[in-house]
């Protein structure tokens, strides 16, 4: 039965994806990479979404609540905050370009190269680390969710290419034969069943341990646990406190302003007004993202205590302890659709990058729009077949993979943002400051992630534990010895912006820069954005005073 329900409601969003995309043109450009820029605000929230939630953070998130309460929040409720900055400040001058890819801009703004650099960083975080874990991780939860060794008679790791190469397929067809509109279309039907099953595991957690009573679900976990509860990270959490104001924003601005996986969904929109209620949608359900991501992994230590033998088990182990054996078919399928959402959209993403600012670039600058797709096409087949077979080869990497993906994401995402604020910002500033800053950013981020902060922080704890120190103190030593990846972030930010600003004095580009209106789209505002933005923003300012040590008391 539970197997029939999933089977069930995934073909049921592919049926509906279908006929909602079999009218539009996706021999040309517009009409394949952004969905002949027809979406609208309700499939640019639940894409958006979408996109951004997948196993690695359902499974990953809870698992770090588990171990640290509800101050991980963080990484969802400014996410809210950095949506509205992309509503009220990039949206308006992406649409206003006509863009197709982020990377499109920086080759007006600056040059082909720049463009191509960022093109490839793009590319190279999408193979090397985003598809790969997607597939692993989702082949992971759905060969324990349904036991799948044991079903099949088969071993773990056979179990696991079993659902990377299952995945993968499925997922390519949406996204390199659908193009984005398929790719939106599946990814809204889906936003609502995750909003609605990932609701459920904590009502039906809450529950289990109110005996029936929510409320009283809710008041046992935080009389026993108030230290869960607790927003504000110390030097020793995964994300202290601090680190809100320095490079926690710049990465959420990143990730929602001008990542092309996600920024593709409100690039695609219909007009600048329709593209502005889709972002600021999302942003309020983004606001309830903790009762998905955080919550459960709370309740789940409340239930299960310290017997788990590692924190990422706490939300499946929830799963099964508390929803009802009938409903498990159903969740299973919303997983997925997360897990082939976050999936299918970087493939799409990079299907576009290809073909916009590599392909018609570089290989056939006189391609029709016709060939342009056929060639992302290909490329989007060859890289998705690399994807499933390097997926499943971590299974023998290192444990802490996971949590070095924010970390690697890294090389790419300040120097990009860098060069995409100033280029906005200034008119002046020439091609050679964004060489610069985009290739140093990037060497000097890996450098100090990758070379000194090991070196580093191995010599403190060797000198602590020579002292005798060890438990908590020693964590703290740890923490201390170097700066939080979101403060070196922070740093190389401000560098980059210093060292861009300072050529533009030395050697000014010869004409001001001036963006063309090229008419694609109404770029006419949504006149209540600007107030809408800011009652999210007190929201969610909000929601950390109550969950501050001066409100808990």
């Amino acid at each position: 039965m539970q197997l029939l329900t999933f089977l069930g409601f995934t073909a049921l969003v592919g049926i509906i994806a279908y006929l909602s995309t079999k009218n539009t043109d996706e021999t040309s450009s517009d009409g394949y990479f952004l969905g002949g820029r027809s979406l609208t605000a309700g499939v640019i929230a639940g894409s958006l979404l979408l996109t951004n939630l997948s196993t690695e953070q359902i499974v990953g998130l809870n698992g770090q609540a588990f171990t640290e309460g509800i101050l991980v929040m963080a990484w969802e409720s400014l996410a809210a905050i950095a949506m509205v900055v992309t509503a009220v400040f990039l949206l308006p001058r992406y649409l206003k370009g006509g863009l197709t890819t982020v990377p499109q801009f920086l080759g007006r703004r600056y040059d082909k190269t720049t463009k191509t650099i960022a093109s490839a960083l793009f590319l190279s975080g999408y193979v090397v680390v985003l598809l790969p874990i997607v597939l692993y991780s989702g082949a992971v939860a759905f060969s324990a969710m349904f036991d799948l060794p044991a079903v099949l008679g088969i071993s773990r790791i056979q179990s696991i290419w079993a659902c990377v190469w299952g995945i993968g397929i499925i997922g390519s067809i949406y996204a390199v034969f659908g193009g984005l509109k398929a790719v939106a279309v599946s990814d809204t039907i889906n936003a609502v069943g995750l909003l609605i099953g990932g609701i459920m595991i904590p009502i039906f957690g809450l529950s289990y341990v109110g005996d029936g009573s929510i409320s009283a679900g809710f008041s046992e976990i935080m009389t026993s646990h108030p230290e869960k509860f607790n927003s504000i990270g110390d030097t020793a959490a995964s994300v202290p406190f601090a680190t809100i104001f320095t490079g926690m924003m710049l990465v959420q601005v990143f990730y929602w302003g001008t990542n092309q996986a996600i920024i593709q969904r409100a690039l695609a929109a219909k007009d600048l007004k329709e593209g502005q209620k889709g972002l600021i949608l999302a942003s309020f359900i983004k606001i309830l993202g903790p009762l998905i991501l955080v919550i459960p992994g709370i309740i789940a230590f409340h239930i299960f205590g310290d017997t788990l033998a590692k924190p990422d088990e706490a939300y499946p182990k929830l799963v099964s302890e508390v929803l009802p054996a009938s409903l498990v078919g159903f969740f299973a399928a919303v997983l997925f659709g997360a897990i082939l959402s976050s999936f299918n959209s970087a493939l799409n993403s990079s299907v576009t990058l290809f073909g916009v600012d590599i392909y018609k670039e570089y290989f056939n600058q006189e391609a029709s729009e016709k060939q342009v797709v056929k060639a992302g096409k290909t490329f989007g087949v060859l890289l998705a077949i690399m994807a499933m077979f390097i997926a499943p080869l971590i299974d023998s990497a290192p444990e802490g993979l996971f949590g070095y993906l924010q970390k690697v994401n890294g090389c790419y995402s300040i120097p990009i943002l860098t060069i995409i604020i100033v280029g906005y910002l200034t008119k002046r500033v020439p091609a050679i400051a964004a060489k610069i800053a985009i290739i140093l950013g990037a060497v000097f981020y890996s450098i100090s992630i990758f070379l000194l902060e090991p070196n580093i922080v191995n010599k403190a704890v060797a000198k602590a534990e020579a002292a005798g120190i060890t438990g908590d103190a020693l964590a703290l030593v740890k923490a201390e010895a170097y700066p939080h990846f979101l403060h070196v972030m922070a740093i190389l930010f401000v560098m980059n912006v210093i060292i861009m600003l300072i050529i533009g004095q030395i050697k000014p580009r010869t004409e001001s820069y001036e963006q063309e209106y090229t008419r694609q789209v109404d770029i006419t505002p949504w006149k209540y954005v600007n107030q809408v933005g800011i009652i999210v923003c007190i929201i969610v300012v909000g929601i950390y005073l109550w969950f501050s040590p001066l409100m808990m008391g």
